[in-house]
């Protein structure tokens, strides 16, 4: 399945690193990004959860929530925090980053990598961007394969053209 642009995004239950979330109740009414990468301890995935934490004030102040998901368990998640605070000379991590090592939300989504694989043979996630709205719909969704990083500085100015054209007839 995938999630068209427009469409309420499906809602999911799972275990977190900031403990259970229900998807569409931990939006409560936010500007939600829901982000997927490929595997935890990797260097570019490292970078790119540290730059959205160094960017995480900015999202913030156009009152957006942040989640990133892996297929990679909670444990997992948790010890390579550690590595992103080090390695990206942070000193906080402040949003949960989602376990799906079925691939259940990966499935849902359509944000498996077909070309991309882990040990067992089972497809990775690739490097998914999902926007999503208060009203819990999909405005923007971006698919990057496994083997290529995102621009979160692009993504703020995406948030901001979002934001902007939601309340006015406006092209940016």
């Amino acid at each position: 399945m995938s999630v068209k642009l427009g469409e309420i995004v499906p809602n999911f239950s799972a275990e977190t690193t900031e403990g259970h979330m229900d998807f569409h109740g931990w939006l409560e009414g936010s500007w939600g990004i829901l982000f997927s990468h490929p595997a935890d301890y990797t260097p570019v995935c490292t970078t790119e959860l540290g730059r959205v934490q160094a960017l995480s004030q900015e999202f913030k102040k156009r009152g957006v929530k942040l989640a990133a998901l892996s297929c990679d368990s909670t444990e997992s998640h948790n010890g390579w925090i550690k590595d992103i605070l080090a390695y990206n000379n942070l000193s906080e991590f402040s949003y949960p980053i989602i376990a799906d090592p079925n691939r259940d939300i990966a499935t849902l989504y359509g944000m498996l990598d077909p070309d991309e694989k882990d040990a067992a043979g089972i497809p990775l996630t690739c490097r998914a961007v999902f926007i999503v709205g208060p009203d819990k719909r999909l405005k923007l969704s971006i698919l990057y394969p496994a083997t290529t990083g995102r621009n979160f500085d692009e993504i703020i100015r995406v948030i901001d053209s979002l934001q902007l054209t939601a309340t006015r007839k406006v092209a940016t």
